[in-house]
């Protein structure tokens, strides 16, 4: 039998390592999401019950070419391929949706926001919620995290778009929506964020009287990605193809890792990346593999009370398609995206090659990349290409 050890003997232990018993000043590490990090963890104040995913398996998405016919079994499609079977279709193209014909041998799920220029396009809506898809709308909140925004508030957003969308077409609706995420680099925070909006958009789903389970397609951010030294591209996307299988999303999309000069090559090898993960290390069939870990659900139930308190502050103040129009959603990501990006040009926030052994000096300001009316995706190295 091993001997009983309490948090306060691993403590001391740590004290006595490093040589000073002020150690949390030592470990604790700052950062932009407003999330309390301790050096060490003893253990949760509640534990969490397994958050569920819809699929058994997570999907592996790729962008379709022919060559992958017969070697994939999801694909992303932005054009009408005629002959596909026993396939899981995500249909990324408003004009495909409206003239795809859906065989009941294959799977249908509608990547398209009807959020158009900052209000819902209700006409649009209607016509997906037609259509015989398995999932018929998608509330995107991809560009909001290459916009800049935080993960309080890619959270609060999705939710906001999700509550906005059951006033208009019922809460029905629920059972039908894919929510689209772009996970980040920041490895344990970005599983703690589809973790939390399964516990988020359950709790939404109960003010209605349900008991959804929210569909997440996640894909690999476009944000910490760089010109130069492309290589580190796939390191950095494997990575958050690896969060987001281990949190539990029912699809996962790899972007492709080269910036300019896209080629069938480099799509194929992006998802490939995510076929050695799901079959060398079979992280895609868990339902919820960071259960029980400490740190991940402390950071969890921060990141969904947060982001609760964020969505009823949107929801009092019109809600979130008001806010958007108004130009506040915009302004709150541009608050944040550029705090991030200054913490990128002082080294804060490291990217190798571009702030860490750059090869590059800094060639665009703050100010040349973000403005406060705009939300447009921004990568942080384009200060330095």
């Amino acid at each position: 039998m091993f001997a009983s050890v309490t948090l306060q003997d691993w403590e001391n232990l740590i004290k006595k390592q490093l040589k000073n018993d002020d150690i949390y000043a030592i470990l604790t590490k700052e950062n932009l999401e407003g999330i309390v990090v301790k050096p060490y963890y003893g253990g949760t104040s509640a534990s969490l019950k397994n958050l569920p995913k819809v699929e058994v398996s997570t999907h592996l998405v790729a962008k379709y070419q022919d060559d992958l016919q017969d070697h994939a079994y999801a694909f992303l499609l932005e054009h009408n391929v005629e002959g596909l079977s026993e396939k899981s279709l995500f249909i990324a193209n408003k004009e495909l949706s409206e003239h795809i014909k859906a065989e009941d041998d294959n799977r249908y799920f509608s990547l398209i926001d009807v959020f158009e220029n900052n209000k819902i396009n209700e006409n649009l809506g209607k016509e997906l919620l037609g259509k015989s898809f398995d999932r018929n709308i998608c509330v995107d909140v991809s560009l909001y995290q290459n916009a800049g925004a935080s993960i309080t508030q890619q959270l609060a957003f999705a939710l906001g778009k999700a509550k906005d969308l059951a006033e208009i077409f019922g809460k029905e609706i629920y059972s039908k929506l894919v929510f689209r995420f772009a996970v980040g680099g920041n490895y344990f925070f970005e599983m703690a964020k589809i973790r939390a909006f399964k516990l988020l958009f359950n709790q939404l789903s109960k003010e209605y009287g349900l008991d959804e389970v929210p569909y997440i397609f996640a894909e690999t951010s476009l944000r910490n990605k760089a010109v130069n030294d492309e290589e580190n591209n796939l390191i950095r996307s494997t990575l958050e193809l690896s969060a987001a299988m281990i949190a539990g999303a029912d699809a996962v999309f790899t972007n492709d890792f080269k910036i300019n000069n896209s080629n069938a090559l480099s799509e194929e090898i992006s998802y490939k990346q995510q076929i050695v993960l799901a079959y060398e290390s079979i992280i895609n069939v868990f339902e919820d593999a960071a259960n029980g870990s400490y740190y991940v659900e402390n950071i969890t139930q921060q990141f969904a009370e947060n982001a609760w308190q964020m969505f009823l502050e949107i929801e009092n103040s019109g809600g979130f398609a008001e806010n958007l129009q108004s130009g506040v959603i915009a302004k709150m990501i541009y608050k944040q995206a550029i705090a991030e990006q200054q913490w990128v040009e002082e080294g804060k926030i490291k990217l190798i090659g571009v702030n860490l052994y750059p090869k590059l000096e800094k060639t665009k300001s703050v100010e040349d990349l973000y403005s406060a009316k705009e939300i447009k995706a921004v990568r942080w190295a384009e200060m330095f290409e």
